[in-house]
């Protein structure tokens, strides 16, 4: 009798444990499934928004500022676009600087570096090793204030200092919204077929003086500042089109060193960032000269991704979030793209690749609100239905783009 109770046992623990193996290896890695299964493994608290179909889904953590970790445009099976920090994550230890979760698409806060940055302490020398990302962008947990299946609002107050001795008392509401293919179409005014598997989703950003004096260029301003982290491979180019009716710099490409000129160009309207996690880069395009949408191509899978951000109708200061001495502390860029690599040491954060878009700065008097919107769009289709999106919003040659660092 014991022998039969005991053999029932290990048959029943053999059979739930295969059928959690089996649960683990369902979905490959590189699948939106198998990030679902992550977080759900890890106990990380998680929301999804999804389209009415339910193919169309982006992963939200509250805890992580309620940022978007990744979307898919085929529901479970699909593809995961966002970049997730795994072993990071895995490792569950809080790490007193910045802690790499990833995701695509987060809020931060400007500037970073310069007489008024947020992330180093009063007469710090501003070198990595005093660097520190505050915990309102970092840890905070954002407090949920609605939600339904296709969109979620979140907020968190603060208050900050930055290296000048100025104190901000703020709020942040952050909306996220899915989009419908009518609406993408409408935004974009180009058809977008049924031969396309897209998922597209709005950030609206806003940020609040609650205190009870101005915020004033003297004393420093902040600006609310849009991460978007993807995975990199050697088939993917940033490509991030200028105004060239305007004077003034196209492009900032010295915030970690000179791009070398085989891994950026600047052609008839459009600069080309080579996208590989092999070389530490980023570019920034200035306000003067930055238009609303941007994107990039990855010919490998045939993704193309495409970022919308509000621009300002009249010239703004933007913030400098480049370390150290500054000469003007308000001509900061409104797009930028990073491509990570390797640092000195040889090791390296990701690999992953970012687009990134900034509000103006925040100019307030006690009760008002600034407000960034950026609208983030991933389509997967043969190329040629691809190629035919970007040559009518872009005018471009989706076979060069895919070509220009070969």
């Amino acid at each position: 009798m014991k022998r039969t109770v005991f053999l029932t046992i290990v048959a029943i623990l053999f059979l739930n444990s295969h059928s959690c193996n089996q649960n683990n290896k369902r979905y490959d890695m590189g699948k939106y499934g198998y990030d679902k299964a992550f977080f759900e493994k890890h106990r990380i608290d998680f929301l999804e928004l999804e389209s009415e179909d339910g193919l169309s889904k982006i992963l939200v953590v509250p805890a992580y500022q309620g940022r978007v970790m990744t979307s898919t445009a085929k529901g479970n099976k699909g593809n995961s676009y966002g970049w997730i920090n795994y072993s990071f994550i895995e490792a569950g230890q809080q790490d007193p600087q910045f802690n790499v979760f990833g995701g695509e698409e987060r809020l931060w806060l400007g500037p970073e570096g310069g007489p008024y940055s947020i992330y180093f302490g009063e007469g710090e020398e501003q070198v990595f090793e005093n660097w520190v990302v505050p915990s309102l962008i970092d840890t905070d947990t954002f407090d949920i204030l609605e939600q339904d299946s296709r969109s979620v609002r979140f907020s968190k107050s603060a208050v900050l200092k930055n290296v000048a001795g100025s104190e901000f008392s703020l709020s942040l509401e952050r909306k996220l919204s899915v989009m419908a293919k009518e609406e993408v179409s409408e935004m974009l005014n180009i058809p977008v077929s049924d031969n396309i598997r897209m998922v597209a989703y709005e950030s609206e950003n806003t940020i609040m003086n609650r205190g009870s004096e101005a915020w004033t260029k003297e004393g420093g301003l902040l600006s609310l500042w849009m991460l978007c982290m993807f995975n990199p491979s050697p088939e993917t180019t940033v490509f991030l089109p200028y105004r060239e009716d305007t004077d003034g710099v196209i492009v900032n490409d010295d915030y970690f060193g000179k791009v070398p000129s085989d891994r950026l160009k600047v052609e008839n309207g459009t600069v080309f960032f080579k996208i590989d996690g092999k070389h530490r880069s980023k570019i920034g395009i200035p306000p003067q000269r930055a238009k609303a949408l941007c994107g990039s191509y990855d010919s490998g899978s045939k993704v193309l991704t495409l970022l919308w951000s509000s621009l300002p109708d009249e010239p703004m200061p933007y913030v400098n979030s480049k370390w150290g001495i500054q000469d003007d502390p308000y001509v900061g860029d409104a797009v930028n793209s990073y491509n990570d690599g390797p640092v000195d040491d040889g090791s390296i954060m990701g690999p992953f690749y970012e687009i990134e878009t900034s509000s103006p700065a925040a100019v307030l008097m006690p009760g008002e609100s600034l407000v960034h919107v950026q609208r983030v769009m991933h389509f997967e289709a043969e190329e040629v239905i691809l190629a035919a999106m970007v040559y009518t919003l872009f005018d471009l040659d989706l076979k060069e783009i895919a070509n220009k660092f070969k």
